[in-house]
């Protein structure tokens, strides 16, 4: 048996990545638009999330982290996740969890285009894993 190198494997992807994004950069390109919400302030996910910028940061991604005191409603939420889904510059969208009592994850976790849905937890991005 063979044991995987978690860090190094992690590494060895993030170097490749970084040279992908700067060619397509250097070819005039668009380089990829990750979009973090952040919703309250639960030390947790504001480390979790910090680490995502800065892996983007790390691979020449773009970042934009959209920041929501908890007392922001549903709608409000659902309205900024549906202008991102028809954003073209944005390429991935992450909704930090937990998020506050009041407003539903999988609601929210629905309204993410599939095709921008970096966690996989829509409904959608989980079939497709679960038929390969």
């Amino acid at each position: 048996m063979q044991i995987l190198d978690g860090k190094a494997a992690a590494q060895s992807i993030k170097d490749a990545l970084k040279l992908d994004v700067a060619q397509l950069a250097s070819n005039g390109k668009e380089v990829p638009h990750l979009v973090a919400i952040l919703v309250g302030n639960n030390g947790a996910s504001e480390t979790y999330v910090a680490a995502k910028v800065k892996a983007c940061e790390e691979v020449g991604f773009k970042s934009t982290l959209i920041r929501f005191e908890s007392t922001i409603t549903a709608f409000r939420l659902l309205e900024t996740i549906r202008e991102l889904n028809s954003d073209p510059d944005v390429d991935g969208i992450l909704v930090q969890l937990p998020l506050p009592a009041h407003i539903s994850s999988e609601e929210i976790i629905n309204a993410i285009d599939p095709s921008k849905d970096v966690d996989g937890f829509h409904p959608v991005t989980v079939g497709r894993l679960v038929l390969g």
